[in-house]
């Protein structure tokens, strides 16, 4: 069974959360290799994206020693991250070999039951949380609705929740390919996510697969899914590890083998801005 995980973000602007904040600036900043767009970047050998001009990529490893030098988990998955120099946002690519998933739920995709099954999976999650003394986490619906686009294969949502007071976003797409899929998240604050949006969909239409990756070159024999379009909503496919951006509090619903069950953690700002500004970071075109 696969891990079931869902991304949310909490605003929490430039406020810095006590303990958990001095550990994050105490703890030693990774040395990491930026690469500065305009140019081409490799997502491992499964796909390729377009860096544009004002952004910064990390390459998997990169992206993982960034994670774990700000304390947080890492999937082995990671392949990328993008973040723009010029707005508050960031997006995570990380790829799910979980073979070929087909799309005849496209026309079958019911949101209300969708939101009913996130919402069932999420009380049993807020259980998890209290026992672990944190907040719980309430879903209050979709800021989009789930939307397959048969023409480029690419499955989106996004959800609106609240936790501690704090709004959530959670902004997801799933680019569909031959062996697998591409998990992406969007990390952005809720405020700045319909000026966000447009920039983040002309970053996905500089996304290619690689010759032999595409969702339209699967062959008779290539591996099929066990799920399809709907559980890839509801969590069928693990999005990996936690992702945090700036001026973010990041929930993540996380654990292997369950339902909905939630982790709840705090992101500090000033990390990621000394990330890209400070002596830990090696920039290369």
């Amino acid at each position: 069974m696969f891990s079931r995980k869902i991304f949310a973000l909490a605003v929490c602007g430039s406020v810095l959360c006590g303990a958990s904040a001095r550990a994050q600036e105490t703890r030693e900043r990774p040395k990491l290799e930026v690469i500065r767009g305009p140019t081409n970047a490799p997502l491992g050998t499964i796909a390729k994206v377009a860096v544009p001009e004002g952004h910064v990529f990390l390459d998997g490893k990169n992206t993982r020693a960034m994670l774990k030098g700000a304390g947080e988990p890492t999937s082995g998955r990671e392949l990328g991250f993008l973040r723009s120099t010029n707005g508050e946002w960031s997006v995570f690519f990380e790829f799910s070999d979980v073979g070929y998933v087909k799309d005849d739920e496209k026309d079958k995709l019911d949101a209300d039951k969708l939101l009913d099954a996130l919402k069932r999976g999420n009380a049993k999650a807020n259980e998890e949380r209290r026992r672990n003394g944190n907040p719980p986490l309430e879903i209050v619906g979709w800021e989009r609705p789930p939307k397959y686009d048969a023409a480029t294969h690419n499955l989106e949502w996004a959800i609106r929740a609240t936790s501690d007071d704090h709004p959530i976003l959670n902004y997801n797409t799933r680019l569909l390919g031959r062996k697998g899929v591409m998990e992406v998240v969007l990390v952005v604050a809720p405020d700045h996510f319909a000026e966000t949006l447009p920039a983040f969909r002309k970053l996905l239409a500089g996304y290619a697969y690689q010759s032999g990756q595409d969702y339209a070159e699967f062959r008779s024999g290539d591996k099929i899914a066990s799920y399809g379009l709907g559980a890839l909503v509801v969590g069928g496919a693990a999005v990996g590890a936690a992702k945090l951006g700036l001026f973010a509090w990041l929930a993540v619903l996380f654990k292997k083998g369950a339902k909905l069950i939630v982790v709840a953690f705090v992101a500090v700002v000033t990390f990621f801005k000394r990330l890209f500004t400070g002596k830990g970071a090696k920039t290369r075109q």
